[in-house]
């Protein structure tokens, strides 16, 4: 009995994942930078993902806020299919460098967007991630990855030894309560800014931070290390409430 059981729930949960992502993927938009004298003219920088209005997205604050090369040179969002890249500009509405996340605002026509989920998963809950791994290497293509949330932890990695207590570790290590999702699901780097949903309401629960890389960026696509860390949600919920703009 108790294997039927398992074997019936399975299937409707890969069915509700299958049935929530139209709704998620039109919400993923890649982040980028666009510079008409450029070949090619737009960049890819990371994944983020359109909340509240329709006009504000939100990624990685690490991803997104390098210097411009050049004053010609316009931040904003990558929509499209495939090879057909749309660019839209964006202005950072507001940064939150502590937890990693950027709020970047949009004009115009308001896109789909994803509802925050108000209560945190609990550990062990199956989640899913959409963003564009490889960036626009393949074309606008989102990816969907499952992931088990197999640890609440804090956000400083262990260091082998003293050494490896960064400054900014140290002070992260001093602000208790700064809690991260820590998941089975492989990440790569261009999945920087991805929502992290529950799969059967397509509510954003977190945001994808950082993948443990083994060396360089290079060789964490070819040897991913399968551990992936996410900002959970309420830090954007607050990030929002700070913002011009935000809900």
């Amino acid at each position: 009995m108790l294997c039927t059981v398992l074997s019936s729930a399975q299937p409707a949960q890969a069915d509700a994942l299958t049935d929530i992502l139209p709704t998620v993927k039109p919400a993923v938009v890649g982040i980028g930078t666009m510079l008409p004298t450029r070949a090619p003219p737009v960049v890819f920088m990371a994944t983020g993902f359109v909340v509240g209005d329709g006009l504000s997205v939100i990624s990685n604050a690490h991803a997104v806020v390098p210097p411009l090369s050049s004053q010609h040179e316009a931040l904003g969002i990558v929509t499209g299919a495939g090879s057909q890249l749309q660019f839209r500009p964006a202005t950072i509405a507001a940064l939150d460098r502590e937890h990693d996340l950027v709020h970047l605002r949009l004009t115009g026509t308001p896109l789909p967007a994803l509802r925050l989920e108000g209560e945190p998963p609990k550990e062990g809950s199956a989640l899913a991630f959409t963003g564009f791994p490889l960036g626009i290497m393949l074309g606008m293509v989102p990816a969907t990855h499952r992931a088990t949330l197999a640890a609440i932890s804090p956000s400083v990695l262990p260091a082998v030894n003293s050494r490896g207590l960064a400054a900014r570790a140290l002070s992260q290590l001093q602000k208790p309560g700064f809690t991260i999702f820590q998941l089975d699901g492989t990440a790569y780097p261009g999945n920087s800014g991805s929502p992290l949903f529950d799969p059967a309401t397509g509510a954003v629960v977190g945001v994808i931070n950082m993948t443990v890389l083994k060396g360089t960026r290079e060789g964490a696509i070819a040897n991913p290390s399968g551990i992936s860390y996410a900002i959970p949600a309420r830090h954007v919920a607050e990030l929002l409430r700070q913002s011009p703009g935000g809900k």
